[in-house]
């Protein structure tokens, strides 16, 4: 998020984040965690559970692992109502997966110029590309 990073929020979760709108703790605090998860599944992203534990956890200000059982089973129930309330998709993708950018290879012809990318850094709209399904994972926690 910007200058202040959510605990628990890795970077790909934080892009999404921030592409609906949840930039900062008291965004996510106005909305709570719930609110934000399905502001991200209305997106057309495809979070897992670990995204909203995580954001849980960020609330609470404890590593997303020690949010309580009870607290999950909570969260789970209101995200499930929530997400039934969201309209089917009409068979498009309403956003692109959000991919990290790595170092660009050297095109091998040793003239040392970077060979030409044409992902720019998203994945393939069909599903075809890598996603870490929004949670947080060992890199992120």
């Amino acid at each position: 998020m910007s200058g202040d990073k959510l605990r628990n929020v890795g970077p790909k979760s934080a892009a999404w984040l921030r592409q609906v709108g949840v930039r900062t703790q008291d965004d996510l605090v106005a909305l709570g965690a719930v609110g934000a998860f399905i502001k991200v599944k209305r997106a057309g992203f495809r979070p897992s559970l670990n995204l909203l534990y995580a954001l849980e956890g960020a609330l609470l200000g404890c590593h997303w692992q020690q949010v309580p059982e009870e607290r999950r089973s909570e969260l789970l129930l209101a995200a499930d109502a929530a997400t039934a309330l969201i309209p089917p998709s009409r068979g498009r993708a309403a956003a692109l997966a959000v991919s990290e950018c790595r170092d660009v290879p050297q095109d091998g012809d040793g003239d040392g110029a970077p060979a030409m990318e044409s992902s720019f850094g998203f994945d393939d709209p069909a599903g075809g590309g890598e996603h870490d399904g929004g949670g947080a994972t060992n890199d992120e926690r």
